[in-house]
């Protein structure tokens, strides 16, 4: 058996990464950068302006993939270096209106980060969609 080894002393730090009006109600950051892997929290269709969520699906899908934007260029990258995107809708049949600006955000179909939804009722809050994503900035 091989033993397991500890990091090295100069293995890059986990740096948190926060944006201007965009928070969690937890002390939490909107994503943790470590190296070239981004992890975010849940992002959600929020207006930066008010911190409200938006009360219509196409407007929060539109919020949410703007956050998701701000927070990967917070971390140092670009929405060419997101990876994968989880969401969570209330309800999956309201794709369509996720689709129109996930193609704006993606529009080169040989680079299109993963997408997987998931259905979610019980979202609260108003919340109709929520994504997380991974990214890998080189």
């Amino acid at each position: 058996m091989t033993p397991v080894q500890a990091p090295a002393q100069n293995a890059p730090a986990r740096t948190s990464i926060y944006v201007e009006g965009f928070s969690h109600k937890n002390p939490i950051p909107a994503a943790c950068r470590i190296g070239p892997l981004v992890e975010s929290g849940s992002v959600l269709g929020t207006d930066p302006a008010t911190g409200a969520v938006a009360s219509t699906m196409e407007a929060q899908c539109r919020f949410m993939l703007d956050n998701l934007r701000r927070i990967i260029e917070a971390a140092g990258g670009s929405t060419a270096d997101v990876v994968k995107v989880t969401v969570w809708m209330k309800d999956r049949s309201q794709r369509p209106a996720l689709n129109d600006p996930w193609l704006e955000m993606f529009p080169d179909p040989a680079s299109r980060p993963a997408r997987h939804a998931i259905h979610a009722p019980d979202l609260d809050m108003g919340k109709l969609i929520e994504c997380s994503f991974t990214a890998y900035i080189s």
